[in-house]
């Protein structure tokens, strides 16, 4: 039987990578699947390749005005939302001495902030039971040059979910933090420094690992979906790593 069957889903940044590999893997269990990106035409073909159990609302959680007219939507459809995956976010390299403020605060609007308000903002249409799912980094638990604020944004993610466990008890609502290790997606290549190294890096940081390579993203896509189903019924303020082995070494 599949994982998600009867369950109203909201995957946010889900117009690539990690987001769409999630998206995909919920309506394949079962799930309809509120989707949101800020740029409309991948908005529109992410629905388009996901199907009629699928529905875009263009917003970027960075913008609270946005994150009101996605939950508007969600309410008027009617249902609530019994998971919520808040995983839009990214960052880029910037060393200590490089860092900008517009660097500093354009990461910090999107992780830290955007993740923030889209839990709150969500919380009238959270169903009883619902899984909350948010999008961290190993790079919250290990130093990495010029990722300093990237990590920095990550590691609050982490206290989100301890403390959203606890407060969101109550509702029974679960709250955990799925940890991705590199995952071959447009995100991570597009942190090399050009286009013709994105291989490279790919590969680079995969070798680093135990297991030899990148993950997929629909290998992070399963984790996901275990923290949304009711498989995780008893897991709740915890981080699963999907991480290769990179934080075990």
């Amino acid at each position: 039987m599949a994982q998600l069957t009867g369950k109203i889903a909201l995957v946010t940044g889900a117009t690539s990578g990690i987001g769409r590999a999630t998206a995909q893997r919920f309506v394949e269990e079962g799930a309809y699947v509120f989707v949101t990106g800020r740029r409309r035409a991948e908005l529109d073909a992410t629905v388009e390749a996901l199907g009629a159990n699928a529905r875009g609302i263009p917003g970027d959680v960075s913008r609270l005005d946005d994150l009101d007219e996605i939950v508007r939507q969600i309410r008027e459809d009617g249902r609530g939302l019994d998971v919520l995956f808040a995983n839009a976010g990214g960052g880029s390299f910037a060393t200590l001495e490089e860092t900008t403020l517009e660097h500093f605060d354009d990461t910090f609007a999107t992780n830290v902030r955007g993740t923030y308000f889209t839990v709150q903002k969500a919380l009238p249409v959270l169903n009883p039971g619902a899984s909350v799912v948010l999008t961290g980094s190993t790079a919250a638990t290990s130093g990495t040059p010029a990722f300093g604020v990237y990590a920095a944004s990550k590691a609050a993610i982490r206290s989100f979910a301890r403390t959203w466990a606890v407060e969101l008890a109550g509702r029974s609502i679960r709250v955990n933090v799925i940890v991705p290790g590199p995952t071959d997606t447009e995100g991570l290549r597009g942190l090399a420094p050009a286009a013709e190294h994105a291989d490279a890096l790919v590969k680079q940081l995969g070798a680093a690992i135990p297991v030899g390579r990148a993950a997929r993203p629909e290998e992070i896509a399963n984790a996901v979906v275990f923290l949304a189903s009711d498989a995780s019924s008893f897991v709740t303020g915890s981080e699963l790593f999907a991480d290769g082995g990179e934080e075990q070494q």
